[in-house]
């Protein structure tokens, strides 16, 4: 029910979110920075919407769920069975993700390739011309695909990473003890007050007047957020953590608390690396990218060939930082390490899914100055802001599959 509230609440947030774009770049169309400015701002607010509203909704009702299963369980401290009841929490929302993730990216990818190959059957339709057909089916799956599908896609690994987590916490006899079982819950609530700090960076602090800060003003997004949560995380793990952990087996950790700061922390910087290294393969301001297009130029085979060269290299350090971060972890703390270096990696996901978000918002208000008839000059602000989404929704892809990697394993131990 959260994957689903989540996702029809982005879907709602977006669709008014589209045309307030168009409308805030045609009325001030006369001055190009202040409608750049102020259609940017929207698009963000709206991302901004979607992200915190989930993850603010995934970790409010799972708190409620602990608290109705501890007062209901006899004294309050079968911490181990509850959590293992908990654990169903994450299976609902990645059942949910399958369906909108997989369904809907399917439905949205179908729609785009079907309205490009009317364009291009020398119909004389220009790109969302109102007379093509397709065009709404592909305005309607960006929403769908790049909206509630990803929404439910993050949210299934948010929720999957948090249980596993308190499955394998509820497993160490000082965990058990007092509220010191919260860890991995205040992470992400740490994680949304530092996200709500770095989204003014965007829309107060850096404002985005010319078409060259907008992909620069969303990539800070990720190192801001970045840079506030290492303070953030170190504090954390050393004030709310028990100095030795001992395992139900009779294993001890000790210095626990500098282990799993470390664990913390691996999968933060993890998720910047994959990051950055998504965006270097997808950006336009890079080389990957114009080689590609300059490569266009000797045909579709050769097109096609370096295209996929370059996806396969993309993949290799992405991969390394993963299996460093999981072979650290491991070492450490044992899978709660690795649980919580896939919470690390989320912990920023209020962000994360705000601007990728950002993306389908403006590529639908491009969609939407086309089919409205309005002035040339719209279409060229919704079309700076669409081109900075493509790389930005590239990111939000890497998080997804990286930290889906790391939850995959820690639900593995849980089990």
């Amino acid at each position: 029910m959260t994957s689903s509230v989540s996702g029809y609440i982005g879907m709602f947030i977006a669709t008014r979110a589209n045309v307030r774009v168009t409308y805030s770049a045609a009325t001030n169309v006369e001055n190009k920075p202040v409608a750049l400015q102020t259609a940017f701002n929207v698009a963000f607010r709206g991302g901004c919407v979607m992200g915190f509203f989930l993850v603010s909704l995934a970790l409010m009702i799972l708190t409620f769920i602990i608290m109705i299963y501890r007062n209901v369980a006899e004294g309050g401290e079968h911490y181990l069975e509850i959590f293992e009841y908990i654990a169903g929490y994450g299976l609902g929302g990645s059942t949910v993700a399958l369906f909108c993730r997989v369904g809907g990216g399917i439905y949205t990818k179908a729609a785009d390739v079907g309205a490009d190959l009317v364009g291009k059957n020398d119909y004389g339709f220009k790109e969302d011309d109102p007379k093509n057909p397709a065009v709404i089916a592909d305005n309607v799956g960006d929403n769908v695909g790049d909206i509630a599908g990803m929404g439910s896609d993050l949210f299934g690994s948010f929720a999957e990473s948090t249980c596993a987590a308190l499955v394998i916490a509820g497993k160490f006899i000082e965990l058990n003890l007092g509220a010191n079982y919260m860890f991995p819950l205040l992470i992400s609530a740490a994680g949304i007050i530092v996200c709500i700090i770095t989204s003014f960076f965007a829309t107060n602090i850096m404002p985005v007047n010319e078409k060259s800060k907008i992909e620069k003003t969303l990539k800070w997004q990720l190192i801001i957020s970045t840079i506030l949560l290492i303070p953030t995380l170190i504090v954390l793990s050393l004030t709310c953590v028990p100095e030795t952990l001992t395992h139900i087996d009779g294993h001890v950790y000790e210095n626990a608390q500098v282990k799993i700061m470390v664990c913390c922390l691996s999968g933060l910087i993890s998720g910047l690396i994959i990051g950055w290294f998504t965006d270097y393969f997808t950006s336009n301001a890079h080389g990957p990218t114009k080689h590609l297009a300059q490569a266009c130029k000797s045909g579709a085979a050769i097109n096609i060939i370096h295209g996929l060269a370059l996806g396969y290299l993309s993949c290799i350090i992405p991969i390394i930082a993963i299996a460093a971060t999981i072979y650290a972890s491991f070492k450490l703390v044992g899978m709660y390490g690795i649980s919580l270096a896939a919470l690390g990696m989320l912990s920023n996901l209020s962000i994360g899914l705000a601007i990728d978000a950002y993306g389908p918002i403006s590529d639908n208000a491009g969609g939407i100055s086309e089919m409205s008839g309005c002035d040339d000059e719209v279409r060229k602000i919704t079309d700076s802001l669409d081109a900075a989404g493509n790389t930005t929704a590239a990111i939000g892809k890497g998080f997804a599959i990286g930290s889906a990697c790391l939850v995959s394993l820690a639900l593995f131990g849980a089990f």
